[in-house]
């Protein structure tokens, strides 16, 4: 299955994609948001559910927002592929580094990533694979711990970089408004097989600038699920964002950041893209 949320930001409501067509899960008698829907445990039952893709309305007519706009947490892993270590020619981590996003930086998966007004020259891209937790999760074993993913969507780590590296921590440079575009849905794991084989990509325009396979992580998503919840009970609804290839802007050469006008596409085989144009941010 393909769960979005569809609707104006803020008022986006929870469906099923149908072909080309997306129908409101509240009309079919299922909670109006894709968090009750995972925290009601319901994907069984929308799995069985007979929905007419006549109720629904065309998915190129409607704006996709985060496919879970009230996540409660965003948990985020750094320097977790094996390339991206080795392009800072760093050692790889032996215990995952996590950081956190504000989930007010969630947009959708066309909205526009807005550049700070007050420091725009140093913002990077991250093409990320993200778990979507489907059931609460505290102590997990680790042979249990894919039972508790829902799915995966494609995000964004968008970054400002100076922030980054003067403020000593991360929470300001990946925080920003903006700064987490994600979607286009989520996709249930019984249409993805295996993650390890997925393949992520980064496009600017006609530069190709990230590409690698979740093959290459150096924490697999059942170590981070194992490891997360020994110290925090993941809910419904929460994100894992698992790290970001090689090839990120800050490590090229010459280096390339984002700027007004730019289009970058984030994409994960079988999962979509989410592309999203670059603008001015607000004084």
């Amino acid at each position: 299955m393909r769960l979005v949320s569809f609707g104006e930001p803020g008022q986006e409501c929870a469906g099923i994609v149908c072909d080309d067509r997306v129908v409101a899960l509240a009309a079919c008698g299922f909670p109006g948001s894709v968090r009750d829907l995972l925290a009601g445990d319901q994907l069984s039952a929308i799995a069985a559910a007979t929905i007419d893709p006549a109720a629904g309305v065309a998915l190129d007519t409607v704006r996709l927002g985060p496919p879970v706009p009230d996540a409660g947490k965003i948990i985020c892993v750094g320097l977790n592929y094996k390339a991206h270590a080795d392009e800072q020619d760093l050692a790889w981590p032996t215990e995952p580094l996590l950081f956190a996003k504000a989930t007010t930086a969630m947009v959708g998966c066309a909205d526009a990533i807005e550049l700070p007004a007050d420091d725009p020259d140093s913002i990077d891209y991250e093409v990320e694979l993200v778990a979507v937790v489907g059931q609460r999760a505290r102590h997990v074993a680790l042979e249990d711990a894919m039972q508790y993913v829902a799915g995966y969507m494609v995000a964004n780590d968008v970054s400002a970089r100076r922030w980054q590296k003067g403020d000593g921590q991360w929470f300001r440079a990946k925080s920003c408004d903006t700064f987490f575009p994600c979607g286009p849905a989520l996709v249930t794991t019984d249409e993805v097989g295996d993650y390890r084989a997925l393949r992520l990509t980064t496009d600017i325009g006609d530069e190709h600038l990230q590409d690698a396979t979740a093959d290459d992580l150096i924490h697999d998503l059942p170590h981070l699920i194992a490891y997360l919840s020994r110290y925090m009970t993941l809910e419904p609804g929460d994100l894992i964002s698992t790290g970001t290839p090689s090839g990120v802007g800050c490590y090229r050469e010459p280096r390339r950041f984002l700027r007004v006008g730019d289009t970058v596409r984030c994409a994960v085989t079988g999962l979509g893209a989410v592309v999203n144009p670059v603008i001015a941010g607000r004084a």
